[in-house]
């Protein structure tokens, strides 16, 4: 089991009632990560019988798998950065299209201890969530060490992607 200490039991209780929500809609998720390298996906797969809701998990930490796997255009890569709402949406779109899937997370984002800017600081990260009613997004700004960063990242996007499902359920 990976390790996404503090946030561990709010994290495996999220990813609980995602995969009941799922299951009961019928309905699938894929993943785009960046920042938290595979972490959703481990996260999700951990459950038994996931296999029924989640079949896609792709890592795009560089840009070109980014352009190349998800068609993130290298345009707005250049001009926007990788952390960003335009890239982060176009992750989240480029995974549902490519997996088929009925829903998608896409997360990147600024874990550290590095790699930060005065417009973009460490714990920086964008959150999509994609599905047949469009893209929405949400950019957090986490505190903590890397560690804490990505299990917060997690924790958000299996939260978000809860409350586009029960926003979906009511339209």
């Amino acid at each position: 089991m990976i390790d996404l200490f503090p946030l561990q039991d709010d994290i495996q209780h999220s990813a609980q009632a995602l995969a009941q929500q799922l299951l009961q809609r019928g309905e699938t998720v894929a993943t785009a990560e960046s920042c938290t390298g595979g972490l959703i996906a481990a996260t999700l797969t951990e459950i038994a019988g996931s296999s029924a809701w989640f079949g896609w998990g792709v890592v795009s930490y560089a840009n070109e798998a980014k352009q190349q796997l998800l068609q993130v255009n290298a345009h707005t890569l250049a001009t926007d950065g990788a952390v960003s709402q335009a890239v982060v949406e176009q992750m989240a779109i480029g995974v549902r299209q490519l997996s088929g899937a009925n829903w998608s997370i896409a997360v990147s984002g600024i874990a550290g201890p590095s790699g930060d800017s005065v417009d973009k600081p460490v714990g920086t990260v964008w959150i999509a969530v994609a599905g047949a009613q469009g893209c929405t997004s949400r950019c957090h700004l986490f505190t903590g060490d890397r560690q804490h960063i990505r299990a917060h990242t997690v924790l958000m996007a299996l939260q978000q992607l809860q409350l586009a499902l029960t926003v979906s359920d009511n339209q």
